[in-house]
């Protein structure tokens, strides 16, 4: 009598190529749902920081002009008016890098005097 031979353990490919499809999908929307920044806009650059797409952010231009979702803000006070409570807490903050670090300082504390609760500066990695 012959021993039946051990029969083979197939690999798995099919759940693999899942898991790829996936990872493509989620990837091509998600890179679908954040807002292009400004053409004209060059972002502050840091080292070693963990990042994320901003949500929704204002973008303060080199001449101080403020900008929100691609309309032109009048001010802080104005700025803060248009957002909800809960938006109010934490606001993001896009600046240009030919921006001042003093008109920067400034509009953090104006913000934080209007009524944000923390203002965070986003900014992109640096790839040195």
């Amino acid at each position: 009598m012959r021993r039946p031979r051990p029969k083979r353990r197939r690999e798995p490919t099919i759940a693999l190529i899942n898991i790829v499809f996936l990872m493509l999908v989620f990837f091509l929307v998600a890179g679908t749902l954040s807002r292009p920044l400004d053409g004209d806009l060059d972002l502050v650059r840091t080292a070693d920081l963990e990042g994320a797409l901003p949500p929704d952010t204002l973008v303060v231009h080199p001449d101080g002009r403020m900008t929100y979702r691609g309309e032109t803000i009048g001010g802080v006070d104005a700025f803060l008016a248009q957002r909800s409570d809960e938006e109010r807490k934490t606001v993001r903050l896009v600046p240009d890098r030919a921006l001042p670090a003093s008109e920067l300082v400034r509009l953090a504390r104006e913000l934080r005097g209007a009524g944000a609760e923390s203002v965070m500066v986003v900014t992109q990695r640096a790839l040195e």
